[in-house]
């Protein structure tokens, strides 16, 4: 039950805005418009319905969370489109034989990969499940997010039925590292009061050259680097950086 809380939680806070600018970015970006677009790692649809409705006609969602993908049947239910959804673990999707004109990744899901095998192993299961030319666009978080901003940042909100409380702090012995503490308070009807949940995510990320090696080393060319969605170019202090690149 807790995760199937946790899912809708997540679902329900997430900043709508940043949806509208990955699509913004990714109508900007996509060269294949009408070909078979994956979003991996895409939680619970928001962004594949996003595109659907705005001109991708072939978009699937994969993920390896089910509550997730129940939150995404949803949706998809709930806008009257039909949306493919896939379970599965982005560092080993080799059974699936679908190859795919563009593949995207947001939200900084490959920064929970734990190290520089997984991140790889991801790459080129990315590149495995592309077309030829294939486009593979995603973001992840800079080592400014992880070492500059984050450590002592906090958050907080409540309405009348849930609180949500948001801890950040740098991980000691780990370069780029980060935890976030979330915890929530959920209204409970069955006990008339207040039940807390509380997770730990880990996000680590790397110096841009790691990034680069990795893409090319998986099978990556033609790869572009860019800040705020695709509008800025990349400073010492951006905080997350979009990449565009294309299978050799």
């Amino acid at each position: 039950m807790n995760y199937q809380t946790f899912a809708k939680l997540y679902d329900d806070l997430f900043d709508e805005d940043a949806y509208q600018d990955w699509l913004s970015y990714a109508q900007k970006n996509i060269t294949a418009k009408d070909g078979k677009l994956l979003e991996l790692a895409g939680g619970a649809g928001r962004l594949a319905i996003l595109l659907k409705q705005n001109g991708f006609k072939d978009v699937t969602v994969f993920d390896l969370s089910p509550e997730m993908l129940t939150l995404a049947a949803q949706h998809a239910q709930e806008a009257e489109l039909e949306l493919p959804l896939i379970e599965g673990d982005m560092r080993e999707w080799s059974d699936l034989k679908q190859k795919y004109a563009t593949i995207t990744s947001f939200a900084d899901s490959f920064n929970y990969l734990a190290n520089t095998k997984e991140m790889l192993d991801a790459f080129k299961q990315v590149a495995k499940h592309l077309e030829d030319d294939g486009q593979f666009l995603f973001d992840v978080i800079s080592p400014w997010q992880t070492d500059v901003y984050y450590p002592g940042y906090m958050f907080n909100w409540h309405d009348d039925e849930t609180a949500f409380m948001w801890s950040s702090y740098g991980v000691e012995g780990m370069s780029h590292t980060v935890e976030h503490e979330l915890t929530f308070f959920v209204y409970n009807e069955e006990i008339d009061g207040y039940q807390q949940l509380q997770e730990i995510h880990t996000e680590r990320t790397y110096d841009l050259e790691t990034f680069m090696r990795l893409l090319k080393k998986a099978g990556f060319k033609d790869i572009k680097v860019s800040a705020d969605y695709g509008r800025q170019d990349v400073t010492a202090e951006t905080d997350r950086w979009f990449f565009s690149a294309t299978k050799a």
